[in-house]
């Protein structure tokens, strides 16, 4: 069932070097560690394929994306045992995060055929203007050549291999290399042998797809470093990703990084909310912290209140829920410890009070809930850092202006929320222009966690959220990423039909 290596070209490939997963249960497999040669050669393959695939028709892309879509489904099973495996996430929600990701797939496939990311513009000649004519002028969004993904461990479908990174370069008329996350190298392995079966399918260049996997940062380093990769997708540690980030800066010509990086997501629970619904918005909290371990990127580590009787039934019933909420089995080992080194540094931090201690217990890990002041979470940068899992801190502030100044205070966010009812309209007012420069998407009296992909969908936001405030790498939006400008002036319509036309 397992390929075991790197496919490039078309061809599966192996190497000497090797690394094992971590699955939950059963015996590990092995697979093989790419090197800087072995990066080379599906580079170079992604290069030759976008002299074709980058000048095919949106019609062909699309078809193409449909395709990858039905080999994912038709390995469905096989995909969910070992991603179970690999991942310790409930069989529920790897065939959810598949649905999501073939979804996806259509999506960009329906998109791009309509022709609406391509952002077509049109100065018409004006021969006789005074005191000089101006000539046509036609702007169209190009594709920019081969691009570097990096999968995520907490998503090994939706954004991962063939996710959502890989599906808006594809979409853009893009070759792809994916780095596979080394929690689930045999997930991985699976789905791109689905979008091999497509490619075969629809006669596409071999080298529009390629996966190298390694359990190290070579390989992805390699990849980064390559002169012909002209971007790079990654969903991440903040720690992983501003590596990757400076390198693509450093290179002799600098790319763009595209980069998911880290987020609090925080909620602000305001006073007529908090004084109607302090119990109800706790449980949905506690619900939403807990969701997958906590292991996604906009759960919403952090909840703002005015103290008060209201807030202490709001830490009571939060409490509550989470006491009864199981551990659950978290992604890797690794993931499970730095959770746990987590909440004990929260809880060494000055004026915080831990009100529930989950421990971990090898991979299993249970919910973490702390209370601080607004005045010491201003104070203290540690408590603004997420901590990836279950683990909620609540911050009490003693009045609307220490609220105003906590929102202020926020590094960029992938998400920001808003509880309020009728008689929170003035403050939401007064927050709602500082949460617009904090945060990708604003929620009001709803729960983060769960990204719709879709065309308003905006999944980035200011550093260290992402690395491109400007940018989403959800909804198709997305795709702009991996396109660029080109302005064509006086040029003839029929060397225009650049859709159509052989460029190799």
């Amino acid at each position: 069932m397992l390929k075991s290596g790197h496919l490039i070209a078309g061809q599966w490939t192996k190497s000497s070097a090797q690394f094992a997963n971590q699955p939950t249960s059963g015996k590990p497999d092995v697979f093989a560690v790419a090197d800087s040669v072995l990066v080379d050669q599906a580079v170079q393959a992604a290069e030759h394929a976008f002299w074709t695939f980058g000048y095919s028709s949106p019609s062909d892309r699309a078809a193409f994306l449909r395709q990858i879509a039905i080999e994912i489904d038709a390995r469905g099973d096989q995909i969910t045992e070992i991603g179970c495996r690999e991942t310790g996430l409930p069989e529920g929600r790897l065939a959810g995060e598949r649905g999501r990701t073939t979804a996806q797939l259509k999506l960009f496939a329906d998109h791009i055929e309509v022709g609406d990311c391509l952002d077509r513009r049109l100065d018409v000649a004006l021969p006789d203007r005074i005191p000089l004519p101006r000539p046509e002028l036609r702007m169209i969004q190009r594709p920019i050549g081969p691009v570097a993904v990096f999968g995520a461990s907490n998503f090994p479908l939706a954004f991962s291999t063939a996710g959502g990174d890989t599906a808006a370069a594809l979409a853009a008329g893009c070759p792809v290399v994916v780095k596979g996350h080394p929690a689930h190298p045999g997930t991985s392995d699976i789905v791109a042998q689905a979008i091999d079966a497509a490619i075969k399918f629809c006669g596409v260049d071999a080298g529009v797809f390629g996966l190298i996997q390694g359990d190290g940062f070579d390989a992805g380093e390699a990849l980064v470093k390559h002169p012909l990769i002209r971007a790079v997708g990654f969903t991440g540690s903040l720690r992983g990703g501003r590596a990757l980030f400076d390198i693509c800066a450093a290179r002799p010509e600098p790319i763009p990084f595209f980069g998911e990086l880290g987020s609090i997501n925080p909620m602000l629970v305001l006073p007529d909310a908090l004084s109607q619904r302090a119990a109800e918005i706790a449980k949905g909290w506690a619900a939403s912290l807990t969701m997958g371990a906590g292991q996604f990127c906009t759960n919403p580590g952090v909840v703002v209140l005015i103290d008060g009787p209201e807030a202490q039934t709001f830490v009571s019933t939060a409490k509550t829920e989470l006491e009864d909420t199981p551990p659950q089995i978290m992604l890797t080992n690794a993931i499970a410890s730095a959770y746990q080194k987590g909440g004990d540094a929260i809880a060494a931090a000055p004026h915080v009070n831990r009100v529930l201690f989950g421990a971990c217990t090898q991979r299993d890990a249970a919910a973490q809930l702390f209370t601080t002041t607004a005045q010491n979470w201003l104070l203290n940068d540690d408590l603004k850092e997420e901590v990836f899992g279950p683990l909620g801190v609540v911050v009490l502030a003693k009045t609307k202006d220490e609220v105003m100044a906590v929102a202020k205070e926020l590094t960029g966010q992938l998400t920001c929320t808003l509880h309020l009812d009728d008689g929170d309209t003035a403050l939401a007012r007064k927050l709602l222009p500082i949460l617009e420069r904090k945060a990708g998407r604003i929620l009001v009296n709803g729960f983060p966690t769960g990204v719709e992909v879709s065309d308003a969908m905006v999944h980035g936001g200011p550093y260290p959220a992402s690395t491109n405030f400007g940018a989403t790498s959800v909804g198709t939006l997305s795709i702009r990423r991996f396109l660029r400008p080109v302005c064509y002036q006086n040029i003839p319509q029929s060397l225009l039909e650049v859709e159509e036309c052989d460029r190799s």
